[in-house]
């Protein structure tokens, strides 16, 4: 495969907005139970009680219906996180509270972080897997940073930098402690750590808004 179709699927109506849906929560528990690479058509099929027709009419490809369920679960983790911001404005929280808040509401969910690991592995094998996956990354990490910007902003710090490597880096903590959270034992140290290690990064990548106009700026 070199062609790699991650487009929105045909024009949904109602009834096969509830089908597509169905499917894609099949999808989920199968590909958490079997794993991507070893989940069918077939299987997701008679898990949500649909025929292969039914798939083929809502997606393309096992490859496909990932990437919806992928925009779904990104599109509700950005909303939940623009609730969570806009709230900050209104709040008087310092640092350590914005990010607590910010944090709640990326979930580290087992069954999502082994589909997404596993899906990653099999997009690495491939080279338009690969690019689509980085543009989704992208495209995702491009509406988070204003959220962000606008946090920050909230409690009067402000990003020294690119904001483009903030968010990767973000990202990066995001990966990285979501395994450690899963595996420790300890859970709410493994927690902590995550938390802790938010607020630092945040820390190193911003600075404090000046209050006052430099000497540059003065008449």
């Amino acid at each position: 495969m070199t062609d790699v179709d991650t487009s929105p699927t045909k024009r949904v109506t109602k009834r096969r907005g509830q089908t597509r849906q169905r499917l894609l929560d099949a999808a989920a528990e199968v590909f958490g139970d079997q794993g991507f690479g070893h989940a069918t058509v077939e299987q997701i099929c008679e898990r949500g009680g649909y025929s292969r027709g039914a798939f083929y009419s809502n997606f393309d490809s096992l490859d496909q219906l990932f990437f919806a369920m992928w925009e779904q679960k990104s599109a509700a983790m950005l909303a939940d996180l623009k609730s969570a911001t806009a709230a900050i404005s209104t709040d008087s929280l310092d640092m350590t509270a914005v990010v607590g808040r910010i944090v709640s509401v990326v979930p580290v969910d087992a069954q999502w972080y082994r589909i997404n690991a596993e899906f990653t592995a099999h997009a690495l094998r491939n080279d338009a897997l690969r690019t689509a996956v980085a543009d989704r990354e992208d495209a995702i990490l491009q509406t988070l940073l204003p959220l962000v910007q606008s946090a920050l902003g909230d409690v009067g710090r402000r990003i020294v930098g690119d904001p483009t490597t903030l968010g990767r880096a973000l990202v990066a903590v995001h990966d990285g402690t979501s395994v450690q959270c899963l595996v420790d034992p300890d859970t709410d140290a493994a927690f902590a750590l995550r938390l802790d290690i938010f607020t630092r990064i945040l820390l190193s990548y911003t600075e404090p808004i000046p209050t006052h106009p430099s000497s540059e700026e003065s008449p």
